[in-house]
């Protein structure tokens, strides 16, 4: 059923009339004049709308054009709507096809704003930007990249962590090195830390420099590339640690020890007194010197890699610091020297599965746990200004006139091989280096060299009992 307005036929509706419609009405349309028709809905909630359309013909037939729903569209807008539809056909445009052209419109122009915001984005990508990326998908270091991220939190970011990718110069990264070196010291000048960095930040750019969205950035080409820092560099600066402790020194560290285990026993106060190194990172100590291994090697070890009855520590290639590709399982034949450590350290964590089990013994300690420890007992060869709480800040295993690390025990180890007169090429093997030469002669020649190094550990063993026994503290 069709109504009309109180104005009549052609007449349009008063607000006050459309408010008092009725359900009863549902279903019935009402005339508003020039083409616009209204259809009465009601919800199951009993609540009234209309559904307005215009009428007009198009190739002979009468079709429709949606203007709105009353009251969700106010009539104000609906018969705009339907006066616009008009001038369309006017302009013999079919409305219903114009509609959707101005959606599809509307939609591109949407779409370009969002592309344009993106390229405006990605403009303005900033060097954390790229950072995150290239830690979460670009490196995967053997510490799940803490120790990258600690250095490039502390010296790189907070310089140039903010600037658009596309704006940094040579100029920029040369000025965090310099910082970096401003802050070394007589003791310690920070050479070595700025040529690691420096590694890692070209190693950043060049992985960023061949992938987009950074290449399209980087529009002068790698800066960090430009960079030489050896310029930069103390002149009397060595790349390579070359620290081997003497005999003497050896002997020393085997007294500072003792040393250290002596005063804690006859403190009155033992809370209070600095603790004697314990057990287990002594026995690092001389496995490192014995068997050459490096430091993180050992602290990864499992008891189930050390076989009592044949004086075998097996080393898995998962725990090899080395290039990706090139790691290899490794075999260390245990002189007494060394198998007496491992059976010192069984007493301390033989009822774990590691060797050096974390506190909770679900995994093994730190790789740096013990560098941290023997570090804090030299500390007049570093440049601290900050001391943790429970740290050691004192020089008592100070031996020398440098500092020494557990890497220089392996690099000790060697050099007593060698002047053993024990070949280099036993040196090597003993210390799991990949040897230099044919791919294929390394994938088919398998031989382990077991009664060679078993000879070589056990030299050396018996050369460490030797200097030790004579220091009255073997």
């Amino acid at each position: 059923m069709m109504h009309y307005p109180k104005a009549g036929k052609g007449k349009k509706w008063t607000i006050k009339e459309l408010n008092v419609i009725t359900a009863d009405w549902k279903g019935d349309t009402i005339s508003d004049g020039e083409g616009l028709i209204g259809e009465v809905r009601v919800s199951k909630s009993n609540d009234i709308s209309i559904r307005f359309k215009y009428a007009f013909k198009w190739d002979k037939k009468v079709s429709w054009f949606s203007c709105g729903t009353y009251p969700d569209n106010d009539m104000l807008t609906i018969r705009q709507n339907r006066d616009e539809a008009k001038a369309t056909v006017a302009k013999g445009i079919d409305p219903r096809l114009k509609k959707q052209a101005d959606k599809v419109i509307a939609q591109q122009e949407i779409l370009a704003v969002i592309d344009e915001a993106k390229e405006l984005e990605r403009q303005n990508l900033t060097v954390r930007d790229m950072f995150d990326e290239w830690v979460a998908n670009g490196v995967a270091r053997q510490d799940n990249n803490q120790e990258l991220k600690r250095l490039f939190e502390k010296d790189v970011l907070p310089m140039l962590g903010s600037m658009p990718i596309k704006e940094i110069k040579e100029a920029d990264i040369r000025n965090v090195y310099r910082v970096l070196l401003e802050r070394g010291t007589e003791i310690n000048p920070r050479n070595r830390s700025l040529v690691r960095l420096a590694a890692d930040v070209r190693q950043m750019f060049k992985w960023a420099d061949a992938r987009q969205p950074w290449r399209a950035l980087l529009v002068e080409g790698n800066p960090a590339l430009l960079v030489d820092e050896k310029k930069l560099l103390d002149a009397d600066y060595t790349e390579e640690r070359s620290r081997v402790l003497s005999a003497d020194e050896i002997i020393q560290l085997a007294q500072l020890i003792k040393l250290e285990e002596q005063q804690f026993a006859d403190a009155l106060d033992k809370r209070n007194a600095n603790k004697a190194l314990n057990a287990s990172t002594q026995c690092a100590i001389w496995i490192c010197l014995s068997t050459l291994s490096r430091i993180g090697e050992l602290l990864m070890a499992r008891w189930e890699h050390i076989d009592f009855e044949t004086k075998e520590w097996f080393i898995p290639r998962e725990n090899v610091k080395s290039t990706r590709g090139k790691k290899q399982d490794h075999y260390v034949f245990l002189s007494d020297f060394a198998f007496k450590q491992f059976q010192r350290l069984y007493e301390e964590s033989g009822h774990s599965d590691w060797c050096f089990p974390a506190k909770d013994e679900k995994s093994h300690v730190d790789v740096k746990s013990v560098s941290k420890r023997i570090g804090d007992r030299q500390v007049k060869f570093k440049d601290r200004t900050k001391v943790g709480m429970k740290r050691r800040h004192d020089n008592s295993l100070a031996v020398g006139d440098s500092e020494w690390t557990p890497h220089d025990l392996r690099r000790t180890g060697a050099t007593m091989m060698q002047e053993l007169g024990i070949g280099m090429d036993i040196i090597d093997r003993c210390q799991n280096h990949v040897l230099a030469g044919s791919k294929v002669r390394r994938h088919y020649l398998k031989y382990e060299y077991k009664v060679e190094k078993t000879e070589a550990f056990e030299k050396l063993g018996k050369k460490l009992q030797g200097i030790l026994k004579d220091s009255n503290v073997n």
